[in-house]
């Protein structure tokens, strides 16, 4: 009687050692679980910063660009005007139009 009193002691302390070792293991896994998914958060609100910072970034030197546009087009019509004009004053000959405009094909 004395060995099935053991044998059953033995088997309950066993059942309850397994049982505290199952809730252990699942609270560990539950906590890596909600770390992982805490970490996938962080990773996610970084990307979206950096993904902001580019598009800010990106902005500022599409609207710089505009503006150095904007300012050197003037200038260039300009330059090129007065090449234009400097090109009819040399080659100007005397005649009204021009005479590569109003000559006559034979």
């Amino acid at each position: 009687m004395a060995w099935r009193q053991l044998f059953l002691a033995s088997c309950l302390s066993a059942a309850v050692l397994l049982t505290m070792l199952q809730e252990g293991t699942g609270a560990s896994v539950g906590t890596q679980q909600v770390a992982r998914q805490e970490a996938q958060e962080a990773e996610n609100r970084q990307k979206l910063c950096a993904d902001e910072l580019r598009r800010e970034y990106y902005k500022e030197q599409r609207n710089e660009f505009e503006n150095f546009v904007e300012e050197k087009s003037p200038e260039q019509e300009e330059r090129s005007q007065e090449a234009i004009e400097q090109w009819c004053q040399w080659h100007y000959d005397g005649l009204y139009p021009s005479y590569l405009y109003n000559r006559h094909h034979i």
